[in-house]
């Protein structure tokens, strides 16, 4: 694997992993986010196994098993393609910028995933 996709991978275990613990501990900035976006409180404990399922996912890959790494990677895609689509929907766009970070890193371990 080359180094830059080491270095993305890891970076995109510690945030989603990051995030997802926010998730669970119900963050304030979190909780806000969500509201604003119409995601009620009692999803968060679901999103948040999404992302740490994604960011284990993602770490079995760089353990040898690559194609959970090919899942992961598919899974926290789509899952941040669905946060775009409810910040759009909800026309909440001063922190789009957040979920679009995540789907771009995403995007990018899936590349190094399937190259």
């Amino acid at each position: 694997m080359p180094t830059a996709c080491l270095v993305i991978t890891c970076a995109a275990i510690a945030a989603h992993a990051g995030i997802a613990v926010a998730d669970l501990l119900k963050a304030r900035f979190v909780l806000a986010n969500s509201a604003e976006v119409g995601v009620p409180a009692s999803w968060l404990p679901w999103l948040a196994a999404l992302k740490a399922a994604g960011a284990g996912g993602l770490l079995l890959g760089l353990l040898g098993v690559p194609y959970i790494r090919v899942a992961a990677a598919v899974g926290l895609v789509l899952f941040y393609v669905g946060a775009m689509v409810f910040h759009v929907r909800s026309r909440v766009y001063r922190t789009i910028a957040f979920p679009g970070g995540y789907l771009g890193v995403s995007v990018a371990v899936l590349v190094c995933a399937v190259a």
